[in-house]
């Protein structure tokens, strides 16, 4: 039976292979090859070598998202996992309700971008009228600071979850040994909990480094990138490049700067996982 599962697994495996190879790996390598022409159409395609690559450089409006996607990134990062770690360690305490707050902090994660934007838009005006400041679209500031807020509203119920269960997942002796040997609660939390959260650490990180440089529909909705682009991402900048503006030399740069922002987001993945994982103490 054995030998017969080995021969045939071969065949189990085809259907997903062949859905990744259609699905990603084809457009992908289409993509990059796109990235080295001028078109408007797949069909009429024109080779011209890097010069897409080096429009992107010298494009103000992609240097400016880059930035301010970097700076929405840190910001939201530490945020979102200081915040969610914060909770988690208050829902693991046994309090009255904790199933309850667990539910509430997470349905946030349930509502699709483009609805959180314009839910935040609306709230952010009203409270920027109230304030007798200018409107989200023409408050710079306002647009940075709502779409950290959006961004925290929307992941900080979804990293609790994780590390909760991270933190229930530390061995119950360890710490009972650390209360006996006299450490205090902030020598626990920094000696043991939190080298042995570092694996919920780490899938958390990633999430939220990843969600935060490929923030699309948010930016789509609460801001639009006004204004002037001030508060455009590198995702809206890209597509801004590729469907807002026509003829040949848009497509081409578009799809450059899709392919740079990708290896870029690749990368510093990478990086934060090997940077991350370590320090992951083995249980």
């Amino acid at each position: 039976m054995e030998k017969a599962l080995k021969r045939y697994s071969p065949f189990f495996v085809l259907p997903t292979f062949l859905a990744f190879l259609i699905g990603f790996v084809i457009p992908f390598a289409e993509g990059l090859y796109l990235s080295f022409c001028q078109f408007t159409t797949v069909g009429n395609a024109k080779w011209v070598g890097l010069s897409n690559y080096k429009s992107i450089f010298s494009d103000a409006s992609f240097i400016h998202s880059f930035k301010f996607t970097v700076a929405f990134a840190v910001v939201s990062i530490i945020l979102i996992n200081v915040i969610a770690f914060g909770l988690a360690l208050l829902l693991t305490r046994n309090l009255k309700g904790t199933n309850i707050f667990r539910t509430v902090f997470f349905m946030p994660n349930l509502i699709g971008g483009i609805v959180l934007g314009y839910i935040w838009q609306i709230l952010i005006n009203c409270v920027l009228s109230k304030a007798a400041q200018p409107l989200l679209a023409l408050n710079s500031t306002a647009g940075y600071w709502g779409l950290i807020i959006l961004m925290c509203w929307q992941q900080i119920g979804y990293m609790m979850i994780i590390y909760i269960a991270g933190l229930q997942n530390i061995p119950d002796d360890l710490i009972e040994a650390a209360s006996i040997d006299g450490a205090s609660a902030w020598t626990t939390l920094w000696r043991v909990k939190l080298p042995m959260v570092m694996p919920s650490i780490t899938i958390c990180v990633f999430l939220t480094l990843t969600n935060s440089f490929k923030l699309f529909d948010q930016n789509l909705a609460l801001t639009g990138g006004d204004p002037n682009h001030f508060t455009e991402m590198l995702a809206l900048n890209i597509y801004q490049t590729f469907y807002a503006r026509a003829g040949m030399q848009w497509k081409g740069l578009g799809q450059a700067k899709a392919v740079l922002f990708c290896l870029l987001v690749i990368v510093i993945s990478v990086l934060q996982l090997r940077a991350t994982r370590s320090k992951e103490v083995q249980q």
